[in-house]
């Protein structure tokens, strides 16, 4: 039997041992509470701070402008519904894309259903967003615009800094999800113009379960767990070893960012060249994280997956492969049902080798030349 092979890194990715050395002190022997007042507690507090430092500096940050979180999706809640709810806040409109992820649009729209305004923006058929479309949006109104930095189906890239330069120009607040960009791509803050940042640890081979959020000086925020208020509105014991994992993770893929960039880069070439099929890749083929490829197969009417026997991959977002509907994402591209229902995401990274990468395109060529031949 041949092993499987794991091409899903944009659902989530593998944890590096050197990940999991770094919080295996903070398990069973480094117990302590990092908000108590004794030695356990300073010992564990120290680990936090540590990690809190590693991100920031990811990110071109002060360590005082991270929150930590249980993930991208508490970060970009906090992010949306704390502008929009901020004490003082007079404005009432939300401007975001249409290929946001899920935990943007579907906050956005619940904010939408007790008052605020929504506007969703389309993108051009690669996937990117035309400025003159978002600043021909955008007026006094506007309290927040959220736009992803790596989208987590297509790979592409947005132009933040622009972005950011246009909510800025009519006073409102740029928030940006970086969960698949955070550790992948350069990251400044400051010369972005980002004001709210939400990271997580797992799509950079870091554990399950924490995130965090940059919040840029004197953004006002309601806190969105109200109780011990730890972490300047996020309330809650904070987990030490999943934070120390953060940390490493975000140190190590700050150290790796060029190298896991060009090997990305080289997996993907050498995926595209294997393949023998006709293909298309969805999204913009230069302003993209390469570790992404979201393919469509034309002449092919129904989803490749489940005829790729022993490769992990997906077909769109983890978070909506029970839904049985279309990608936004690519329906927003203007994909019919049929084409966005049989594409295929694969993601790959640090630890994909050019066997397996090899082995993947024979199965997809076998794959695609049947299903193509069943539809002729």
């Amino acid at each position: 039997m041949t092993m499987p092979i794991y091409l899903d890194y944009g659902a989530t990715t593998p944890l590096d041992p050197d990940v999991a050395a770094a919080m295996a002190p903070w398990g069973v022997d480094g117990f302590g509470n990092p908000h108590s007042a004794h030695l356990w507690g300073y010992q564990a507090r120290a680990a936090v701070e540590l990690a809190r430092g590693e991100i920031a500096a990811t990110i071109g940050a002060a360590p005082e402008t991270i929150a930590f979180t249980s993930g991208a999706t508490e970060a970009a809640n906090w992010a949306l519904k704390g502008v929009l709810t901020a004490p003082g806040q007079t404005r009432r409109r939300i401007v975001t894309l249409a290929t946001e992820h899920s935990c943007v649009l579907e906050t956005a729209q619940y904010l939408e259903s007790i008052g605020a305004q929504l506007t969703v923006l389309p993108v051009r058929d690669d996937g990117r967003l035309d400025i003159g479309d978002l600043e021909r949006a955008l007026g006094e109104d506007v309290a927040i615009v959220a736009a992803m930095l790596v989208n987590n189906e297509i790979g592409v890239v947005q132009d933040i800094a622009a972005i950011a330069a246009a909510a800025h120009d009519v006073g409102a607040v740029l928030f940006c999800d970086a969960a698949q960009g955070f550790g992948k791509v350069a990251i400044d803050v400051d010369a972005m113009g980002i004001d709210l940042l939400a990271m997580t640890a797992h799509k950079i081979y870091g554990p399950k379960g924490v995130g965090a959020l940059y919040r840029r000086p004197f953004t006002r925020l309601t806190p969105l767990l109200h109780g011990g208020g730890q972490e300047d509105g996020r309330s809650g014991t904070l987990p030490t070893a999943l934070i120390a994992g953060f940390g490493a993770a975000a140190r190590i893929a700050r150290e790796r960012m060029d190298t896991d960039r060009a090997h990305a880069e080289a997996l993907s070439a050498r995926l595209l060249a294997g393949l023998t099929v006709p293909v298309r890749v969805h999204g913009s083929r230069s302003a993209r994280w390469p570790g992404n490829l979201n393919l469509g197969f034309p002449g092919v009417a129904r989803p490749i997956l489940p005829h790729l026997a022993g490769i992990a991959a997906s077909s769109g977002s983890a978070c909506s492969q029970l839904s049985g509907r279309p990608s936004h994402v690519l329906t927003a591209l203007g994909l019919d049902d049929i084409a966005a229902k049989s594409a295929l995401r694969l993601g790959f990274g640090r630890f994909t080798t050019t066997a397996e990468i090899d082995a993947a395109a024979a199965a997809i060529n076998t794959a695609a030349t049947s299903l193509r031949q069943e539809a002729a």
